[in-house]
Formats: C-alpha cells, sequence, structure tokens
C-alpha cells in the first residue's frame, strides 16, 4: 500500500462586522506561517526594546544604571580619595622623620626619596658606552645642521604648531583678502618699531620704488615673512635674528603708501596665507 501524503492543515482568520455580518479582513495560514510570524514578531519587539533602552535616556529609569549625577559624584569621590591617599602619605612620611629625630638620627629629605626612586629604574652604562652614543648623537646633529638656516631648522614643524611674534602692536587698517588683498596692513605710531616673527636669516633687505624700505626673512619649515614700508632697516642681508628682535622702524616709505604703517605679508610653502590665524595682533 502507497503512504498517503499528509495533509498540510489550513486555519483561518476572519474579522466580521457585527452589523453587516460582512468579513473585513481575511487571513489564511498554516502553523508553520503562525510560528515563523510569532517568531518575527518577537524578534522586532525584543530589538525595538533594546535599541530604546540603549541609545534613549530611558535607559537611566532602570534600577542600578549609574546616571549623570552618580558619574559626577564618582569622580568627585575619586578625587577625595587621591588627595587623601597623598595626605596619608605626607604624615606617614612626617612620622617617620619625627622618629628618626627622635632616635637622634637624620631626617629624610622628600628631594632624596625622589632621586632613590630614580636611582633604583636606571641601569648601569659603562663609560665606554656613554661616549660611544655622545659622539653619536653629536655627528647626527652636526650632519642635520649643517644647511640649516638657522639651530632650529631640522625640527620642521606644521606653521599650526608654530608660536609667532607680533611683528607690530597696532590697528589692523586692511586685512586678508585672498584674491584681492593677500596681506595685511597694520598702523602704528611713527617710530615704533617691527619685531621678527620667527627665528630666521634675513634673504632681503633694499628698497623699492613701490614698498619703499623692505626687510625678508626666512624661517624654518618653508615659512617667510616681508616687512614693507619701513623707516629705517635695521638688519642686513645674511644675518640671523631670533623671534622678538627688532628688524625695522615702521614708516611710509614708498609709493603705495598713505601712512606711516606695516605692510606684512606671510607665506608658508610658496602660498601667502591670512597672518591673524597664527598671531595676535
Amino acid at each position: 500500500m502507497q503512504n498517503k501524503a499528509k495533509k498540510i492543515k489550513h486555519f483561518r482568520l476572519t474579522l466580521v462586522d457585527d452589523e453587516t455580518h460582512r468579513p473585513v479582513l481575511v487571513t489564511r495560514f498554516t502553523r508553520t506561517s503562525f510560528i515563523v510570524s510569532a517568531v518575527l514578531a518577537a524578534v522586532i519587539i525584543c530589538l525595538l526594546i533594546f535599541s530604546v533602552v540603549a541609545f534613549t535616556p530611558v535607559r537611566t529609569c532602570i534600577p542600578g544604571y549609574p546616571d549623570s549625577r552618580a558619574k559626577r559624584a564618582a569622580i568627585r569621590n575619586a578625587i577625595k580619595i587621591d588627595s587623601l591617599e597623598m595626605i596619608v602619605s605626607r604624615w606617614e612620611f612626617y612620622s617617620e622623620n619625627l622618629k628618626r629625630v627622635l632616635d637622634g638620627g637624620e631626617p629624610l629629605r622628600m628631594d632624596s626619596l625622589i632621586l632613590m626612586a630614580s636611582q633604583e629604574n636606571r641601569t648601569e652604562i659603562s663609560a665606554e658606552e656613554i661616549r660611544k652614543r655622545d659622539s653619536i648623537l653629536r655627528m647626527n646633529v652636526t650632519r642635520e645642521e649643517q644647511f640649516s638656516l638657522n639651530q632650529n631648522e631640522g625640527r620642521s614643524l606644521h606653521i599650526e604648531g608654530m608660536h609667532f611674534f607680533c611683528p607690530l602692536k597696532g590697528v589692523i587698517s586692511q586685512g586678508y583678502d585672498k584674491t584681492i588683498h593677500p596681506f595685511i596692513d597694520i598702523t602704528a605710531p611713527a617710530n615704533s618699531m617691527v619685531h621678527a616673527v620667527l627665528d630666521g636669516t634675513v634673504i632681503f633687505s633694499g628698497w623699492s620704488d613701490d614698498s619703499g624700505y623692505t626687510i625678508q626673512i626666512q624661517h624654518v619649515s618653508d615659512i617667510v615673512s616681508i616687512y614693507k614700508h619701513n623707516q629705517q632697516l635695521l638688519k642686513k642681508v645674511g644675518e640671523k635674528v631670533t623671534a622678538g628682535e627688532p628688524v625695522a622702524v615702521v614708516g611710509n616709505t614708498g609709493k603705495l603708501t598713505t601712512g606711516d604703517h606695516l605692510h606684512f605679508e606671510l607665506w608658508y610653502k610658496g602660498e601667502a596665507v591670512d597672518p591673524t590665524k597664527y598671531i595676535n595682533f
């Protein structure tokens, strides 16, 4: 005899209007489809609950979950514990010294304790090894500074990491515009000193009809500063300057000027940049 195929039972869920007795919604399903739908619905509900609890402030309503106040309190307690540990250490140090003095001994010094701790971690190096390392260091420094414009040439930094000295304290009469005016003009009283913004070497110091007395300084990291319309120049080509050192006296020289002011340009890697982004005037 042939085995009869097991018949799949189908179920129907019907919603009927109570007044007209017309079916509103009819759904047919089997046991398998019902179980799969129920499992999927349960998974979706669990994911929704997890998302609400994990990514919204609702999680702070869960008993035992730390809120912002509990975190601040924990930080304050940690700071207090650290302070108490320092106080206890000081009292232990004081009591130990007091005991030594009463016993007729020498009291301990705080700097001696620090020195002892540092000596414990120090490894012994022979004199020959020290001389060898010193020779290698001197050779590397000499090779790096052989063609440097100044002593800091070997340590190149981005312009954002440089600390600039203000060239002239005054009022910016005309600001920086990348297209029309790629520099700034600073007005100041006559005979005010113009200062170098960084350590560097003077690469130009002279006169031009349009800019008057002009000085240009080459700095590290491909930075060049230019100072125009000066009354007097204090440095010559090839001289080394330090940041903040006077290099000129503000003036009103050249055709392209209408009063005592400093025409200041700052160049970085061949491009004029806005000095106000890096210098406080």
